[in-house]
């Protein structure tokens, strides 16, 4: 008999099996021992948690901390772990206990849920992605827990490290501090900050990027997809910083009441966690509307590709810009560190981008219909980015949200974890495997 994966390529079972997860973790969060009144969280706002944090976005209708019992906590924890680094690599990690052969089928899955090229060493670099994380996470663990020990219970510091190690790297943004703070408390905190800044990064380059790092001593070169994400990672996180430091320094209730250490750390901080984190030092409601404006571009990008992050991808924007580029300079061939970018990946790019923007475009509309005129567009425009993104980043307006507007952000939410990926899957698939039927005289468009 066969098994029911053998009937689904592998995005539908992606889709399936992250659904499957957030409806068991909505299921457990809806449980009396789940939150601290024992009622239980009502079915809607559990099935939004639920989908938030297994798609590592980080939106919340209700506090983390003020809300759920430690049992509820590690229920959105361990959406987070899976939701962050993929179902399919804990099912392979505990087909390797087992001692269980790993299928084709299953290494399809996993190549198109770490977004990898080719499924050659697809096994390795699973192993390897368990292991980067671990170690990754209990050393931010390890640090935090020393910071936090400074005001409070060694067993409570302990706890509130791994929590928020895992929940940072993961770029889901879910913190302890109550009240819908994030992580204001530590703006001008440079242990907090900057071990928060290298979770966050670090789990937004990429698996693949961290596996080429860590094998470069051995192959001693870097492939174009890791400079590409490296690189503009780096130019992005620093532009980004300066942006804001420039927008906000005259803003009484951002960064100027700050000391100079505090006002580049609440602008750095910032520019890093736009990139799909969620996690604030700043209150983003206060922000000046340029910050908010160039916060929404970020959230749109995300990071990298085959990470914990959502968004359309960096590469995506870096292949666009150098397209524009070359188009500028009159040049026919897309160029990337002396390496020819290939019109199938221009295409893709396209797509994803054109479609991200469409998404969020028609969820912004969506929310100006169902949340009324209550609000600035720029909350709607902001909450649909978020969302589409996986950030968690909110200017006040998730815990506000109608029952149609929670379910409206529920689907981006889910949409935007997975879809540009199975949608970049799905359009290779159709190219190798089919040709069009039909050949067609070329038409002329004229364009600009």
């Amino acid at each position: 008999m066969k098994k029911i994966k053998d009937y689904f390529d592998p995005p539908k079972i992606l889709v399936l099996g992250f659904a499957a997860l957030i409806i068991a973790g909505a299921v457990l969060l809806s449980l009396p021992i789940a939150t601290h009144d024992g009622q239980g969280l009502p079915l809607l706002n559990a099935l939004f948690t639920a989908t938030s944090a297994t798609c590592v976005t980080g939106l919340v209708v209700v506090d983390t901390s003020d809300t759920f019992t430690t049992f509820g906590e590690l229920v959105i924890l361990t959406l987070i772990q899976i939701g962050g680094l993929g179902f399919m690599t804990f099912a392979t990690f505990f087909a390797f206990i087992l001692g269980k052969r790993v299928s084709f089928k299953d290494r399809l899955v996993l190549q198109e849920a770490l977004n990898n090229i080719s499924l050659e060493g697809i096994v390795r670099l699973v192993k390897r992605v368990l292991i980067f994380s671990a170690i990754i996470e209990l050393t931010g663990a390890a640090i935090l827990s020393i910071r936090f020990s400074f005001e409070m219970p060694i067993g409570k510091a302990i706890y509130w490290g791994i929590f928020h190690s895992i929940s940072n790297f993961n770029n889901a943004g879910f913190d302890l501090n109550g009240e819908f703070r994030s992580l204001t408390p530590f703006v001008d905190d440079p242990a907090v900050v900057l071990t928060v800044c290298a979770l966050i990064t670090l789990g937004g380059i990429g698996f693949i990027v961290m596996n080429e790092i860590y094998e470069y001593h051995d192959t001693g070169r870097l492939s174009v997809h890791t400079k590409v994400v490296l690189v503009s990672s780096l130019i992005l996180t620093l532009g980004a910083a300066i942006l804001i430091f420039v927008f906000e320094l005259g803003n009484s209730k951002t960064i100027e009441p700050l000391s100079s250490t505090g006002k580049v750390l609440g602008s750095l901080f910032q520019s890093v966690t736009a990139r799909t984190a969620g996690a604030n030092t700043l209150p983003i409601g206060d922000l000046t509307q340029s910050t908010l404006f160039l916060l929404i571009f970020l959230m749109y990008i995300g990071a990298g590709p085959g990470s914990t992050a959502g968004g359309i991808k960096i590469t995506t924007l870096a292949v666009l810009a150098s397209t524009v580029w070359t188009q500028i300079r009159g040049r026919e061939d897309v160029v990337l560190f002396r390496r020819k970018i290939v019109l199938e990946t221009i295409l893709k790019a396209l797509t994803v981008a054109v479609m991200g923007m469409f998404l969020i475009m028609a969820i912004t509309m969506i929310l100006t219909i169902t949340e009324g005129d209550q609000h600035n567009f720029i909350m709607y425009l902001f909450e649909a980015s978020s969302a589409f993104g996986t950030v968690g980043l909110s200017m006040g307006l998730t815990p506000e949200l109608t029952p149609i507007g929670k379910t409206v952000i529920i689907f981006t939410m889910f949409a935007g974890r997975l879809g540009p990926l199975t949608l970049a899957y799905a359009l290779t698939m159709r190219r190798k495997g089919k040709k069009e039927p039909v050949g067609y005289p070329k038409g002329k468009i004229m364009i600009g």
